[in-house]
């Protein structure tokens, strides 16, 4: 007879980790109180302050709608886990939402850098393959596929034990592997990637009039910012759940607790991205409106000048 595996997450048990909770205090109060009045005036800005529609004005305002999502459930987050909340309608509502947005704002990014990398690589072809025809129905597709998963993942993840955002088996889950793998370190590879190839080719193609120099750099610090908090904020919580995936295939049972404490540690640095992303709305709507009008046209002229010239038949 199989033995049952220990329940690392009991909800009618006393809470052992009223630190943790603590710690999910102090972030996300200071997360709720700048990221509801920073997302409100950053989506203000993109919609009604910045009037001609690009590519990066309709990414920028899915990322802040799955931001504001993802505020939205922190309060509710915070009540499950320090009354452990058992599971009904309103949990699987919170955790359809949360489940949604926290994947989605790592998909709209990796998408920016790739749209970035095409438009400052290939100016010639950006033309063709980047519009915001083309960006809306990118952001639509991934709406659609992560509303799906999150409406997925209560069935593959359905070792619940009666609380809310509390898993109950400690059977490795090959789910969280791949979940881990494909919905973050594909993209960070891949955002990793088109930033120091856009960092690289910003640095190589830096005018010498010092006001475009001065615009390159800016851009440079923006591509830079933006890989950092990317990495800084989402790296932890994943690496931890691949710890925990390692620890249940090891059998290390005992080690489970400590590692669900790290898991819910990180994931609060995790979610204070939907607050840092706003820092990254500022500097892209203060500094992009002038780069972005001139930046294109410079590498396409640039781009011109270069084709132009080998085409021209050699003197000698």
């Amino acid at each position: 007879m199989e033995q049952r595996q220990p329940n690392v997450d009991n909800c009618t048990e006393s809470d052992p980790q009223g630190r943790v909770v603590l710690i999910q205090l102090v972030v996300y109060i200071p997360v709720l109180a700048l990221g509801i009045p920073l997302n409100a005036v950053a989506f203000w800005v993109f919609c009604c302050k910045l009037k001609r529609w690009t590519e990066t004005k309709v990414y920028m305002i899915n990322l802040i709608v799955a931001d504001s999502f993802l505020l939205f459930t922190l309060p509710f987050l915070l009540y499950f886990t320090k009354y452990k909340h058992p599971i009904d309608q309103l949990c699987l509502a919170i955790q359809n939402i949360y489940f949604t947005n926290m994947p989605m704002s790592i998909y709209i990014i990796t998408v920016i850098a790739i749209d970035r990398y095409i438009a400052i690589k290939f100016p010639l072809k950006a033309k063709i393959l980047r519009s915001p025809l083309k960006s809306a129905s990118i952001c639509g597709f991934l709406w659609i596929t992560m509303i799906m998963y999150s409406n997925l993942y209560p069935i593959l993840q359905s070792n619940w034990d009666g609380c809310c955002f509390r898993r109950q088996s400690v059977q490795p889950r090959y789910f969280s592997l791949f979940y881990s793998i494909g919905g973050y370190f594909i993209p960070l590879g891949i955002v990793i990637f088109c930033s120091v190839q856009v960092i690289s080719c910003l640095k190589r193609k830096m005018a010498t009039s010092p006001h475009e120099t001065k615009l390159f750099q800016k851009a440079v610090h923006i591509v830079s910012v933006n890989l950092c908090v990317f990495a800084v904020c989402f790296s932890p919580f994943h690496i931890s759940l691949l710890l925990r995936y390692a620890v249940e295939v090891a059998g290390a049972h005992s080690l489970l607790p400590g590692v669900t404490n790290y898991i819910k540690i990180s994931a609060c640095l995790a979610n204070c991205n939907c607050c840092l992303d706003a820092f990254c709305y500022y500097f892209a709507a203060k500094e992009f409106p002038e780069f972005s009008s001139m930046f294109p046209k410079c590498i396409f002229m640039r781009s011109k000048m270069n084709q132009s010239e080998e085409s021209q038949p050699s003197s000698d």
